[in-house]
């Protein structure tokens, strides 16, 4: 059922659930699967490729990554959150994000090709000038796809991003594996995801039944600005705060460590993901659709957190606890020193999707993206004369203390979130409880029966005691039993 309220098109509460209950479905979907080959392709890569070359790989992402915030300019996340009148009117605004999106990115991608051996100097790596032109390529293929993902994302359409999400994933197993075999070394990654990105721009805009026009106009183009000028300055400092510390490391010390740091943080993201990457989308169209409903805008909140947390925070504790294992399983004995890494980080990063990751959302959904922006920027206040104290003690004083400094960023946005939309502290926490309670009790466990067993059969044995005892703790709490049935049956076939 459709709802018309103030000249805008709205969804009724029974269709907008069971649009929200399809889209987590694919998009879990998607995520367990391509989640599933992306690991499987960096163990086989890992084996391959010395540290060196991901170290180099993580100082061109770094760039990458950089320009496509730039190109993007906060326009994906207006076309999601905001409400048009008809189709006409939503197609017209994608009309404009698209050619500006291209504009920008084909001049981003000039300004490297004209400065690639300063840029590539800037940031520790004088040799990879002409490198960085080729990987730049890349840039203006996303134009032609991030438009695309956030009208699928918009109408809750994640069954066609399905199907590139698992495409996409088998590129690099079918593509980079070989050519790494071959010898090609870090290009075998570039090409990779050169072949992705063509991919997905060719598959989204065959797909799509809105293609781009030779349309642009100027009011539609500053009403994105006025909107898009927070979420880009929000995109930033995320972005800083995300490559701050590779830029540091990248600067101060070799390409091998900042390979195993940043190889080890990428994996542990990949593997966090597996949630993160099916439900904060989701959570961000759902919410989006109810911001004008409070009561029924912080229930959808609450229940996807706690969906979230009932997941994230055991994967969080697990790969602390059995860092050794996992790193042996995932990268190989070349990348022992990485086992340090992927336990600080995961923990770290388990407590900031909880808490951080879910209240972004919040502020876009709302319109608000200004707030996530403070926020980010009092973390980089602290972050940035953190990490640059820390390298001066070395390379394991900066791991340690990025991961801790992630507390200072988790109270803003729990203050904020506060005093902005009423979610309270204590709500908050009281909204989790059982999955703290649940993950402090399965640590508890694992600590006591790691003392007699160190075999690998052994941990194998008590990872998979510990993921049942927590799960028999959950089913202890009745919002969770509810969440946890719910999801499986949502995500079923």
């Amino acid at each position: 059922m459709i709802v018309v309220k103030n000249g805008a098109i709205t969804l009724s509460e029974k269709n907008l659930n069971k649009k929200i209950r399809a889209a987590t479905k694919w998009s879990t979907t998607a995520e367990i699967i391509s989640k599933l080959i992306g690991p499987i392709t960096n163990m086989i890569l890992a084996r391959i490729l010395a540290p060196e070359a991901f170290g180099v790989i993580a100082t061109i992402t770094m760039i990458i990554s950089f320009t496509e915030m730039l190109t993007d300019s906060g326009f994906q996340k207006f076309l999601v959150q905001r409400e048009f009148k008809d189709k006409r009117e939503k197609y017209r605004n994608a009309d404009v994000a698209f050619w500006s999106n291209l504009i920008l990115s084909l001049s981003i991608l000039l300004v490297i090709i004209i400065f690639n051996k300063q840029i590539a100097h800037m940031v520790g790596n004088p040799g990879l000038g002409y490198v960085l032109i080729v990987a730049s390529l890349q840039i203006p293929l996303t134009s032609f796809s991030s438009i695309q993902m956030a009208l699928y994302r918009r109408n809750f359409d994640f069954k066609t991003l399905f199907f590139v999400r698992i495409i996409g994933a088998l590129i690099p197993f079918f593509v980079t594996i070989p050519l790494a075999l071959l010898g090609l070394n870090y290009w075998s990654l570039i090409i990779g995801m050169i072949i992705m990105q063509t991919f997905n721009a060719i598959f989204l805009t065959i797909k799509s039944d809105w293609k781009p026009s030779f349309y642009y106009n100027f009011t539609i183009i500053r009403e994105m600005i006025s909107f898009s000028v927070w979420s880009f300055l929000e995109a930033l400092t995320k972005w800083l705060c995300i490559w701050i510390d590779t830029f540091i490391i990248s600067y101060y010390l070799t390409e091998y460590y900042l390979g195993i740091y940043k190889t080890s943080t990428i994996m542990v993201n990949s593997l966090l993901s597996l949630v993160t990457g099916a439900i904060i989308p989701v959570l961000f169209a759902a919410l989006s659709r109810l911001q004008n409903n409070n009561v029924e805008f912080k229930k959808m909140y609450f229940k996807f957190q706690r969906l979230i947390a009932l997941f994230v925070l055991p994967m969080g504790a697990g790969l602390l606890l059995f860092s050794d294992l996992a790193t042996m399983i995932i990268l190989g004995s070349q990348w022992s020193e990485a086992s340090n890494v992927i336990g600080a980080w995961a923990a770290s990063r388990a407590i900031l999707i909880v808490f951080g990751y879910t209240a972004s959302e919040v502020y876009r959904s709302k319109g608000m993206p200004k707030y996530s922006f403070y926020a980010q920027l009092l973390h980089l206040i602290v972050l940035v004369p953190t990490c640059v104290i820390a390298i001066k003690f070395g390379f394991w004083p900066l791991v340690y203390a990025r991961s801790i400094i992630i507390i200072q960023l988790v109270l803003v946005h729990l203050v904020l979130l506060q005093r902005l939309f009423d979610i309270t502290i204590l709500n908050t926490i009281k909204n989790i409880l059982p999955n703290i309670i649940a993950v402090t009790l399965m640590s508890s466990l694992a600590l006591a029966m790691l003392k007699y067993m160190n075999s690998t059969i052994s941990m194998f044995i008590t990872i998979l005691v510990c993921a049942i005892f927590y799960f028999l703790i959950i089913l202890l709490f009745p919002k969770n039993r509810v969440e946890l049935f719910g999801f499986i049956k949502e995500i079923k076939p």
